[in-house]
């Protein structure tokens, strides 16, 4: 296989460096973050149902909440999966709402198939340009990213908080926190090249065609190796969906250096709680969909020793479309010689740069 393949676009052909090894289980593998975009296929609804964890603690969550209320669905999908569990567990009634067109219409073609169709109302568009009554006592949105508010959970909860949901009502899941570590790129990757994987060539291209350009992805690093990390990990987002919501936020944290290596960006992954009172789910160390996300900071690497400080400024501010957050890093990097170190990044929900960083040069290498 050629280790530089291209990707046709109207108006545009642009060399992607791929990674000719074999592709296996529990293999790291570089992929473009493709949550935030309208581009579900059926490999991305299987891989979401069928997972375990995530499943297991969605159920549950609606065991203890959905008997006897109103619940509503945002991103039912085209299985209207937490629609159909809540009215299992014993909901009077479900709103589900789906905004692919696609998926909404298979939704209503497995609705049709029910036992219990007229207990579940679907509705096809956004759920922040929608009404119903009665209002909501429960909504249930797997629309958490990688990055916790990367797929607009902040700005959709919100809005389901002030107009489709009774007062006091509660939102599964509870809360999500997207926690940052230092680290550098190919040492996520060993002993590969720092390449997407083959597999993920047709995503790329689904983005770029959505968007009608090109721009700088975010990197989805699949299978990192835990021991890679040079820092603890440290709250850079955190989503309270049954609390004091914000849609922005702004959050500096430092991240102290545990081991001596080389740093060129962070490394994030998500801490989620359906329910208050239980152990998270940690996409970095359990088997779920819900993978990482490296976020260059450096065009080049940095020597770091136990010690250094590495202090971190993460940004999210809604969009354009005021439901998809931007963000925006900013860092200075601490060392023991009284250097500083400073980068940045601008990472937008669709458009801005293209090859901004030296990572985006290697991975794209003509523009």
């Amino acid at each position: 296989m050629r280790d530089i393949q291209h990707i046709e676009n109207p108006g545009h052909t642009v060399s992607v460096r791929v990674d000719p090894g074999t592709e296996r289980e529990c293999r790291p593998a570089l992929w473009p973050s493709v949550g935030e975009y309208p581009i579900y296929d059926p490999f991305l609804y299987t891989t979401m149902t069928t997972d375990d964890e995530r499943t297991r603690r969605f159920r549950a969550a609606l065991a203890r909440l959905a008997p006897d209320r109103r619940i509503l669905d945002i991103g039912t999908g085209q299985d209207l999966l937490w629609a159909r569990e809540g009215v299992q567990a014993g909901a009077r009634h479900a709103v589900a709402i789906e905004v692919i067109e696609d998926a909404f219409h298979k939704a209503a073609a497995n609705l049709s198939t029910l036992a219990f169709p007229d207990r579940i109302t679907l509705l096809l568009g956004e759920s922040t340009s929608l009404r119903f009554a009665p209002r909501a006592d429960v909504c249930v949105a797997e629309i958490i990213g990688s990055l916790a508010g990367a797929e607009g959970a902040a700005a959709v909860l919100a809005d389901a908080r002030t107009r489709l949901m009774e007062p006091g009502g509660i939102a599964v899941p509870h809360r999500a926190v997207t926690l940052a570590a230092a680290v550098r790129l190919s040492d996520l990757l060993p002993d590969q090249p720092v390449a997407f994987a083959e597999a993920a060539l047709p995503y790329l291209r689904s983005i770029f065609d959505w968007h009608g350009g090109l721009f700088d992805v975010r990197l989805r690093v699949e299978n990192p190796p835990v021991d890679a990390l040079l820092s603890e990990g440290a709250p850079a987002e955190v989503l309270d969906f049954n609390g004091d919501l914000q849609t922005q936020q702004s959050t500096t944290t430092r991240l102290v250096i545990t081991r001596p290596g080389l740093v060129d960006g962070v490394l994030t992954w998500l801490n989620l709680w359906c329910l208050p009172d239980e152990e998270p789910l940690d996409a970095l160390r359990m088997q779920t969909n819900w993978a990482t996300i490296y976020l260059p900071l450096f065009d080049r690497p940095w020597p770091v020793e136990p010690g250094n400080v590495l202090e971190l400024t993460f940004a999210a501010n809604l969009s354009d479309d005021r439901v998809y957050p931007d963000y925006q890093l900013r860092a200075v990097l601490h060392t023991a010689d009284g250097q500083q170190y400073r980068g940045s990044l601008v990472s937008p929900h669709h458009g801005g740069a293209f090859r901004s960083h030296a990572i985006y040069r290697h991975l794209f290498p003509t523009g």
